[in-house]
Order: C-alpha cells, then sequence, then structure tokens
C-alpha cells in the first residue's frame, strides 16, 4: 500500500503562507496534486488566483500579509472553518535583508523582523488554540541552514533565522503533551525566487564595504543551487512520518557545513574551557 493511496483516502488540510512564489507556490501546488487540501495565503490574492483555477474546492485562496496580526488570527480561523481541520500549519513567508552590520538601519531589521519572527509567531499563535481543539497538528517553518551557521552582508537574515529555529525549538517542548508535532525545514541554496528583488530588501550602502560585498556575491553566484520541483516528495516524508524530527535539511551540503561549524565551535569552547571554568568561582 503507497504513501499516495493512503493519502487519496486522508487527505491532508494544510495552510501556507508566502505561496506565491518560491518553496510556498511548489509545496502547496504538490499537495493539491497529490489530493490534499490546501488554504493558500499571500499578500497578493491575484499571486495564488491560478491555484483556484486549476484546483477548484480544494483549494481556498486567501489574501494574508503576516505583518497584520490580527489579518492573520482571522484568517487561520476562516481556514479552519472552511476546511473544519488544519492538519499542517506551514510558515514560509520571509525574506532577506541584504546589507553589513553596520549599513542597515534599526528599521531595515525592525521591518525584516515584523515578516520572518513576528509574522511567523502570528499565525502559530492563532492557529494553536484551533489545533488543541481539534487534538493535534503539525507545525512546519521554513528556515534555512543559516539557522545554523552565518554569512556575512546577510548577518541580520541570518539573525532572523537562528531566532527562528530557537523559537521553534522551544514550541515543540512546550506543545508535544497536545499532540501537535514541529518541524523546522532548513533549505540550502536553492533556484527559487528568493533572490529576487521581491525577496530582498536591500540596506543603504557605504563605499567602505563595496569591493568586501562584490567578492561576497561572486561567491555566492557560483554556489550549486537545488532544484525546488525536487523537494515535495521529501517534505511529504516529512508531514506523512508518524515522528517526524523537529530539524530537517533539504538539500544535500547542509550537514557538512553544519557540522564544519560545531566542531570548529566545540574546538574552540574546549579550548578556553580551562578558562571558562575558572570563572564559577565556589559553589554557593
Amino acid at each position: 500500500m503507497t504513501h499516495q493511496n493512503d493519502n487519496s483516502r486522508n487527505p491532508k488540510v494544510w495552510f501556507i503562507t508566502g505561496a506565491s512564489r518560491g518553496f510556498g507556490r511548489v509545496w502547496a501546488d504538490a499537495a493539491l496534486k497529490r489530493g490534499d487540501k490546501v488554504a493558500a495565503t499571500a499578500r497578493k490574492l491575484e499571486s495564488i488566483a491560478d491555484l483556484k483555477e486549476k484546483y477548484g474546492d480544494n483549494v481556498l485562496t486567501l489574501a494574508l500579509d503576516v505583518t497584520n496580526a490580527e489579518q492573520a488570527k482571522a484568517t487561520v480561523e476562516q481556514a479552519y472553518a472552511h476546511f473544519g481541520r488544519l492538519d499542517i500549519v506551514l510558515n514560509n513567508a520571509g525574506y532577506s535583508l541584504v546589507g553589513t552590520i553596520e549599513e542597515a538601519s534599526a528599521d531595515d531589521v525592525r521591518t525584516m523582523y515584523e515578516t520572518n519572527i513576528f509574522g511567523t509567531l502570528a499565525v502559530i499563535q492563532a492557529a494553536l488554540p484551533l489545533l488543541r481543539k481539534q487534538g493535534g497538528g503539525h507545525i512546519l517553518g521554513t528556515s534555512s541552514n543559516l539557522g545554523h551557521v552565518t554569512l556575512p552582508v546577510i548577518g541580520y537574515y541570518c539573525s532572523s533565522k537562528w531566532a527562528f529555529e530557537a523559537i521553534h525549538e522551544s514550541l515543540a517542548a512546550e506543545v508535544k503533551d497536545f499532540g501537535i508535532k514541529v518541524t523546522i525545514i532548513e533549505p540550502g541554496a536553492y533556484a527559487t525566487e528568493f533572490g529576487s528583488q521581491d525577496s530582498l530588501k536591500f540596506a543603504t550602502g557605504m563605499d567602505i564595504y563595496e569591493d568586501f560585498k562584490t567578492q561576497f556575491f561572486g561567491r555566492l553566484r557560483g554556489l550549486e543551487r537545488g532544484d525546488p520541483e525536487a523537494t515535495p516528495q521529501a517534505l511529504f516524508q516529512v508531514v506523512d512520518a508518524e515522528n517526524p524530527p523537529l530539524r530537517f535539511n533539504l538539500g544535500s551540503h547542509n550537514l557538512q557545513w553544519t557540522r564544519s561549524a560545531y566542531e570548529e565551535r566545540l574546538a574552540l569552547w574546549e579550548k578556553w574551557d580551562a578558562v571558562s571554568i575558572s570563572a564559577q568561582g565556589e559553589a554557593k
């Protein structure tokens, strides 16, 4: 008996933010193709209107700006009322701020966090009472391997993903007893629209960093990028698993990079451990 046959009898109901492009679009389309039902949301309703034409009653398309917490609550509740339940709540909306730590203004950073962190929280906090009421569910969030490692020039974006990781890890422990599962999806470099002007905001540049940024973007362009269309089956294995992982690497390069970063951190902590221990003092 295949997953496909099981799924055709028991379709899952998804709520997806950022469904207009990138992974959100690929996953919404793939879930609908396999017979699941999807509440697809995007800031501009017209950007997802074709899903309705293609999949009819299996899809509910809703306008949602995740930075509007009241709209997030109303939209999650509307999707729940429409389908009668929500099995998977997938936060995918987000963008990257491009700029060195010195260049980006506090307002630039705050605005990015409104989407990447507070928007995600608005959806999670709206969904939790409904998931508890129905006796379970699965919260997924699109993070990045940059939730464990960092790059210059997009350091603030990395910081939002480190915060994203911590929030979801705490959440997983807090909601486990309610039958609610949590998975952090951590993609590596993919050929999505994430690098497009719509998914990037640029801080005002300073001349002193121009050479550094030119070299950085040159290296970035040389990265091998995965195919987003190759990801749905892996994601389905995660959401169909009885015990899905808290963290899931998407792509083939993440583990090597993350392992190397953690080995370096551990070596550094161990090198300074005697000094660290000396700062403990006497037990009180």
